[in-house]
């Protein structure tokens, strides 16, 4: 039983597509130069957990939220997750809204103002 559990325990299958976004956003922020001007393009590609097949929409949100929709073909929401967990790694000056096609790699351009990860691009 124990076993069973600890096999579970770092599968995507206990968090949502926008925790697991956040995760990598985490994951990837030390690549950002630390000078100020630096800058790193951080990559998530939701399909890697399975849930997250077709197109998707993420929006990365100035108010710190990070929110994303795994869609069907139709464009029907299949499922869908948000978390604030990101803010404490970037700051988002303005609300960026992407749509991507199944399989499609999300990439953030981030650069370093005042000491801190900012987003200054997403697509």
């Amino acid at each position: 039983m124990l076993g069973g559990v600890l096999a579970l325990a770092g599968c995507d299958a206990w968090t949502d597509p926008a925790t697991r976004l956040a995760a990598d956003i985490e994951s990837q922020i030390g690549a950002l130069e630390k000078r100020e001007g630096g800058q790193a393009v951080i990559a998530h590609l939701p399909a890697r957990s399975r849930q997250c097949e077709g197109p998707y929409r993420v929006q990365i949100d100035r108010v710190g939220a990070l929110i994303v929709w795994c869609k069907d073909e139709a464009g029907a929401t299949l499922a869908s997750g948000s978390t604030s967990y990101a803010s404490r790694f970037i700051d988002t000056p303005r609300t960026f809204i992407v749509e991507k096609t199944a399989g499609s790699l999300l990439q953030i351009r981030v650069e370093r103002h005042a000491g801190r990860a900012v987003v200054v691009d997403a697509q």
